[in-house]
C-alpha cells in the first residue's frame, strides 16, 4: 500500500485524479443524506419577517461592510452566553438572504443587539462611536442623516418571497408606505405596519426626526430588530436549564 502510494506521488495527474476522487466521496457521504428530507431548518412558528425599513437598514448595514468586524453568531460557551446572551440558532437566520453570521469579531458580536441600547445611543454611536465609547475604533457614519431611497423596497421584497420569506401581495405593495410609516409612529399608516408585521414591531421615528426618513431610521431600526425577530433561542436556552 505504501508503495503504491509513493508510486502516485510521483504521478502528478494521478495524485490529482485520487484527491477528487476521494473528496467527491466524501462530499457525497455528507451531502446525499440531506436530499432525503424536506427541511434542514424548523422554523420557528413565531418567526417574522423584517419590515421593509428593517430591510433597508439590513440592507445598509451590508453596504458599508458592518459585517466585517461585527458577526451575528452567538457560541455555546458559556463566556459568549453571558455576555450576549442565547447562542444562535439557525432557524433565527431562516429568512436571511445572506445570512450574517461569522466569527470575525473587531467589534462586538450584534445577534441580539436589539433593545440592548436606546435609538438616541445607536444614532450617536454611529454619528461619532467616540462620543460614546473613547476607545472605539469604529469608523463614524454621518452620510446616514441622508434621506433613505425606498424605491427598490417593494422588488426586494418580491424576490425575497420567491425565495420562501413569508411575504404576500399587501406586505409587497405596500412596502415603500409601510418604511415611511414605520418612522412616523402618528401617521395613518402606523397602525397597519403593525398589523402587517405584528404588534410588538416598533413603531417610532428612530432619529428622533419623524418629519424625515432618512438611512440612519432604517439601520436603527434593523439594529434594534436583532435578536427580536423569534423567542424559540431563550425558549432553547430555558429548557436546557431544566
Amino acid at each position: 500500500m505504501l508503495k503504491l502510494h509513493y508510486n502516485l506521488e510521483k504521478i502528478s495527474m494521478g495524485l490529482v485524479g485520487a484527491i477528487i476522487v476521494v473528496a467527491s466521496v466524501g462530499g457525497m457521504v455528507e451531502i446525499a443524506p440531506l436530499f432525503t428530507i424536506e427541511e434542514t431548518v424548523e422554523i420557528p412558528d413565531d418567526l417574522r419577517p423584517y419590515t421593509p425599513l428593517e430591510l433597508a437598514g439590513r440592507e445598509i448595514y451590508m453596504r458599508e461592510g458592518c459585517y466585517a468586524c461585527h458577526s451575528q453568531m452567538i457560541r455555546s460557551l458559556a463566556d459568549e452566553i453571558d455576555r450576549y446572551g442565547p447562542y444562535s440558532l439557525a432557524a433565527e437566520s431562516a429568512y436571511d438572504h445572506p445570512m450574517l453570521w461569522g466569527s470575525k469579531r473587531t467589534g462586538p458580536d450584534l445577534a441580539r443587539v436589539g433593545g440592548k441600547y436606546s435609538d438616541d445611543w445607536h444614532v450617536a454611536h454611529l454619528m461619532d462611536p467616540r462620543e460614546v465609547i473613547p476607545v472605539s475604533i469604529m469608523p463614524a457614519y454621518p452620510w446616514l442623516t441622508r434621506s433613505l431611497d425606498t424605491r427598490l423596497l417593494e422588488p426586494s421584497l418580491a424576490t425575497l418571497a420567491r425565495l420562501g420569506v413569508p411575504y404576500d401581495e399587501a406586505m409587497i405593495e405596500n412596502a415603500e408606505a409601510d418604511a415611511l410609516a414605520q418612522s412616523q409612529p402618528e401617521s395613518d399608516g402606523a397602525a397597519a405596519v403593525q398589523e402587517r408585521y405584528g404588534e410588538d414591531v416598533a413603531v417610532r421615528a428612530f432619529d428622533d426626526d419623524p418629519a424625515r426618513l432618512t438611512e440612519m431610521d432604517a439601520v436603527v431600526a434593523y439594529l434594534q430588530s436583532l435578536g427580536t425577530l423569534t423567542d424559540a433561542a431563550h425558549a432553547r436556552l430555558a429548557e436546557g436549564a431544566q
